[in-house]
């Protein structure tokens, strides 16, 4: 396999070598048409370094087994890895336990663990929820059917119209009844990172349990579940250099411990009758059938990458490109940003006067720029901005200025084509 060397210079600010970081994902040498890939959707789903590539070639070549099965060697190794990941992701976040990580499929499919493990046990008619205009889609529907289910009421928190939450309306909508909250920590279409901490603490301050969805936080920033004291937090591997299928649900033991499994089958329990069945134990009882193994592998390699650039060192070198990025978008004549709160990640929703954000794309492509345009699952988004669709460059670590210089460029052409 492939090692991770430093992929910082020397100094003061660990500056990035972004030329040798560039060097590890083999995607971006590819042309479209003749012209090099400029890959600025990351917030859609980041690329993958060869050594994460190898990582799941060693697995399938030399340790593939299921786990938790047998005890014969290929499953005791399969099993050692699995759970020797597990543990690398309860070490990024820094959580207590390596029982209060449970792997899913993805950010969704945590946020629907909860809704019905949580959710559909402790939510009853009258009860109330809050969400806000910030949420993507995956953060609204689970919580919604459960409402229906239940006869809860959902409470949703305003922006502003840089796009940031108004935090004396969120402190209004506490009251006896509110029973669950659920938030972004980044918003995947404004790119607005929230004061989770801050909504945490008043949460907590009236006894309410609240879930962060961290899909577009954790790639871009250290995450501390003990500091910010949440209940639960989710993420997927895919937005972070790992493989797709495979995400995390961060819970507080005694939350997990209280709350009904999501899915039966396999591997979730500790024995079975047709009388009766006992589950097994946190995490276990949640992860039935056979786990995506090799992802979960691959998710603990590409935490490992991660870690060995650097969180701050990759958030640091994603705000200059995003402060790079906003200048320069900033001069040209019918260009607006859309979403432009003071604190952001790597994320820039744009608009051009007169052009479908589907024709920007479009023309985009054929400079071999990739952006993502579209709503973004981010509806109520773009009903607060009367837009029906955005143009989004999100930025990654392996990102480059003379790409966003490629962008611009694009920009102008498009606009040539059009005005």
């Amino acid at each position: 396999m492939a090692e991770v060397t430093s992929l910082t210079k020397p100094g003061m600010n660990a500056i990035l070598d972004v030329e040798r970081i560039r060097a590890d994902f083999p995607i971006l040498n590819i042309k479209v048409g003749n012209k090099p890939l400029v890959y600025l959707d990351n917030a859609a789903s980041c690329q993958m370094p060869q050594q994460v590539i190898d990582r799941l070639v060693y697995y399938q070549t030399a340790q593939h087994a299921n786990v938790n099965r047998a005890v014969h060697y290929l499953s005791e190794v399969a099993t050692l890895e699995y759970e020797k990941a597990r543990r690398k992701v309860q070490h990024f976040v820094n959580a207590r336990e390596d029982r209060e990580i449970v792997f899913t499929s993805g950010t969704t499919d945590s946020i629907n663990l909860v809704m019905h493990g949580y959710g559909r046990k402790f939510i009853k008619a009258g009860d109330e929820i809050i969400l806000t205009t910030l949420e993507h889609h995956s953060n609204i529907v689970p919580w919604q059917m459960l409402a229906q289910e239940k006869g809860a009421i959902i409470r949703v928190v305003p922006i502003n119209d840089a796009g940031e939450l108004d935090i004396d309306a969120y402190k209004k909508l506490f009251n006896e009844r509110t029973r669950f909250v659920s938030l972004i920590h980044v918003s995947n279409a404004l790119g607005t990172i929230n004061p989770v901490k801050q909504l945490i603490t008043y949460a907590r301050q009236h006894d309410v349990p609240i879930l962060i969805d961290g899909a577009q936080a954790a790639p871009h920033m250290t995450v501390d579940v003990q500091e910010l004291d949440c209940d639960f937090y989710v993420f997927s591997a895919h937005k972070l250099c790992g493989p797709t299928g495979i995400g995390m649900l961060y819970g507080k033991a005694k939350l997990l411990e209280a709350m009904q499994p999501f899915k039966g089958g396999g591997d979730m329990i500790e024995s079975v009758t047709f009388e009766k069945t006992t589950y097994a134990a946190t995490p276990h009882k949640f992860e039935a059938g056979t786990p995506p193994i090799a992802a979960a592998i691959g998710f603990g390699e590409a935490i490992d990458y991660l870690c060995t650039i650097g969180m701050d060192q990759i958030a640091a070198h994603e705000l200059e490109l995003l402060t790079y990025a906003t200048d320069c978008i900033n001069e040209i004549k019918g260009a607006k940003i859309i979403g432009t709160a003071a604190q952001k990640t790597a994320v820039l929703s744009f608009t051009l006067d007169g052009i479908h954000p589907h024709d920007i794309g479009t023309l985009l492509n054929e400079d071999g720029v990739a952006v993502r345009t579209g709503h973004h699952c981010a509806q109520p988004i773009m009903q607060r901005y009367n837009v029906p669709a955005t143009s989004r460059a999100s930025f990654a670590f392996y990102n480059t200025k003379s790409e966003v210089d490629a962008l611009m460029a694009g920009i102008r052409n498009v606009q040539k084509v059009f005005l």
